[in-house]
């Protein structure tokens, strides 16, 4: 009779604990990776033709947000898409291919490997004096002038203080972009203007103008 009152509570006990797991799955359930996205990651070779480590480094940790990676995801990815010169550095840092490597540590090796030597008012300068290239489109330009004004603007850990560097750099982009623009900005493309009127000067300024606001709303969330 007693073994048979243990039996009875054992099974309840048991059934007890299958429905607690039920309610924890339900609670809390799986979280499943998006690795499709590692698509929107750019390969990287550190040239000057590529894109900045930060930008790099911005794009895998959007899509790890989104996709739901851990940090280990993010090294073992962002080494998946290094090219050339940078993949022959990351191969010779063996201290970022042991199991204790951490993403922080990728970002501070590479950030250490490929710091700029130039002053941050050399930087500047090269903003300021911006020009159109001849067969450089506006988009083209303003991505340059883009780059040129991240290298300006200053890094802070402070949300707010970081807010106004990136407000303060928005403005010399767009004032080196405007003023670097050459000809007359027609259906996005330049062409020299026709006449030197006071009204044809106006359109072009009018022109430049607009396309100014049309660039900004491409790059202000990108600074």
């Amino acid at each position: 009779m007693q073994e048979a009152s243990l039996q009875a509570q054992l099974l309840e006990s048991k059934a007890e604990i299958t429905r607690l797991r039920e309610r924890l799955s339900i609670g809390n359930p799986t979280v499943h990776k998006d690795l499709s996205l590692i698509s929107l990651v750019p390969k990287w070779s550190g040239s000057e033709s590529a894109v900045s480590l930060e930008e790099f480094f911005e794009s895998i940790e959007s899509a790890a947000k989104i996709g739901r990676w851990h940090s280990a995801d993010c090294m073992q990815i962002a080494a998946l898409k290094l090219t050339d010169s940078a993949r022959t550095f990351y191969n010779t840092c063996l201290e970022l291919h042991t199991e204790e490597a951490t993403w922080d540590e990728f970002k501070k090796v590479f950030r250490e490997r490929l710091r700029d030597v130039h002053t941050d008012q050399y930087h500047f300068m090269r903003l300021q004096t911006a020009r159109q290239a001849k067969h450089e489109g506006p988009q083209e330009f303003a991505d340059r002038c883009r780059a040129l004004a991240q290298k300006v603007m200053c890094k802070d850990s402070d949300p707010v203080e970081q807010r106004i560097h990136s407000e303060n750099a928005e403005r010399m982009l767009l004032a080196s972009f405007v003023a670097g623009l050459s000809g007359e900005v027609t259906s996005g493309k330049i062409s020299k203007p026709s006449g030197s009127t006071t009204s044809a000067n106006n359109s072009t300024r009018g022109q430049r103008s607009a396309q100014g606001r049309k660039i900004r709303g491409n790059f202000s969330h990108k600074i």
